[in-house]
């Protein structure tokens, strides 16, 4: 992940100061996960028109093959007609795009909510996470980096990085470690947490009030592991690996779907093919590979005994598959929560098939290796393995697990497009102030 240009301060920050910017800090956090809150109700608003309501006035229901492919298809046209003819464009690629992109102009935003609940509500498989960062860094810079001179713009950037992903991920502590090499990199001294202190209020905000306001978590109940025994470290590094070989497949396969979806030039064509490319898929894997994944995450994670080892393996490959092409074709979303189900799925066929795995080192370790293919962040990875099977047990495992496959991704493409340069309509959504 590339690191955002980080707030510095003439030395270390003042007990007066933090605690004046924690103001700004709390307010930022709040606001974020509100914003995230608002655009999940949406979606799921829209879910519940296309998927339960509009599916039986047809004699159909989100299971059926045809309704699959309709639903998706014209998802894809629709985002395409707002990146192509609305003001802003519905923001910059987010196949381009890191967690920690710099702001974009507000005029940008209203585009990109609605094609970011386009896809979350249409079965895109996709995430919130670029699109939500990006819409709450650009309200925090207009709203507040630019009226209060108090507060510099690369401080409320942080901010509101860091209060996003604490509400996306439910804790502030994924912010911590995914912020920490950028806090590192700051030239100012002070202790680390001075410099953490803000971007964790922000963060800790976030993730409160995402709690209260009923969000959802990326956290599952899974049987503890029990004794550890020196096998698990080899067992949990083949299913790990194996994960993180997938990543590095979707990574490579990314920017040549990418360039072949937009060389059509027109995001009305490229979507639309997109989301008929996604029904597709769709009608092969079923709904449990469609959306972003985190309730399906949950589904495969709960009842893992409804699903042969032929079945992980097909809802892994479709998942895979949908996610590049979904960030290939110009939809709007982040590819962590796809990620994290195509890990669960590889997880659980690591489990069925290797004798006397546990299940909680298996879904963690599967979960493990694509995030890590997919951030190159070992931190976030580790945090993902072990939010999602609540079992302190299996950390001690990972931290050994992460280094070899660490090597493995290390010199591996990244799971994003570098392109050379832009042209079409979303070129025009610059970077505000550039």
């Amino acid at each position: 992940m590339q690191a955002t240009p980080a707030f510095e301060a003439p030395g270390t920050p003042t007990v007066r100061r933090l605690l004046l910017l924690s103001i700004p800090a709390l307010v930022i956090g709040i606001v974020s996960a509100v914003v995230l809150w608002l655009v999940d109700l949406l979606a799921e608003q829209l879910h519940v028109v296309l998927w339960e309501l509009l599916p039986g006035a047809f004699g159909a229901d989100a299971a059926t093959p045809w309704w699959i492919l309709v639903v998706l298809t014209a998802t894809g046209a629709a985002v395409g007609l707002v990146v192509q003819f609305v003001p802003g464009h519905a923001g910059v690629d987010s196949a381009t795009t890191e967690l920690d992109a710099p702001p974009m102009p507000i005029l940008v935003v209203p585009g990109l909510l609605v094609a970011v609940t386009l896809s979350l509500a249409g079965g895109v498989s996709l995430g919130p996470e670029n699109p939500i960062i990006a819409i709450n860094t650009a309200l925090a810079v207009t709203l507040l980096a630019r009226s209060s001179k108090a507060v510099p713009q690369q401080l409320v950037v942080l901010l509101a990085v860091s209060a996003t992903i604490g509400a996306l991920f439910g804790t502030p502590v994924a912010a911590a470690l995914v912020l920490t090499g950028t806090v590192a990199a700051v030239k100012a001294g002070g202790a680390l947490w001075d410099k953490l202190f803000l971007p964790l209020a922000a963060a800790g905000a976030g993730a409160v009030t995402m709690h209260l306001l009923g969000g959802s978590s990326i956290s599952f109940t899974v049987s503890p592991m029990g004794e550890v025994e020196p096998v698990f470290v080899l067992t949990g590094l083949v299913i790990a690996a194996g994960s993180a070989l997938a990543g590095i497949l979707a990574a490579w396969l990314l920017p040549i779907l990418h360039r072949a979806f937009h060389s059509l030039k027109h995001p009305l064509l490229y979507t639309t093919l997109g989301g008929l490319a996604l029904g597709v898929l769709g009608m092969i894997g079923g709904p449990m590979t469609l959306f972003k994944g985190l309730e399906q995450t949950g589904e495969l994670i709960e009842h893992p005994e409804r699903y042969a080892p032929a079945q992980l393996a097909l809802f892994a490959g479709i998942k895979i598959v949908a996610l590049v092409v979904a960030a290939a074709a110009g939809f709007r979303g982040g590819r962590i929560f796809p990620a994290v189900f195509i890990g669960v799925a590889l997880g659980l066929l690591g489990y069925a098939l290797i004798p006397g795995v546990p299940m909680s080192l298996a879904i963690a370790c599967g979960a493990l290796g694509i995030v890590l293919a997919a951030t190159k962040d070992g931190w976030i990875a580790i945090f993902v393995a072990v939010a999602l099977v609540g079992d302190p047990l299996v950390l001690p495992l990972l931290c050994v697990i992460v280094l070899p496959v660490w090597l493995i991704v290390t010199k591996a493409p990244e799971l994003v497009v570098h392109p050379r340069g832009r042209s079409g309509p979303e070129a025009t959504a610059a970077p505000a102030g550039s």
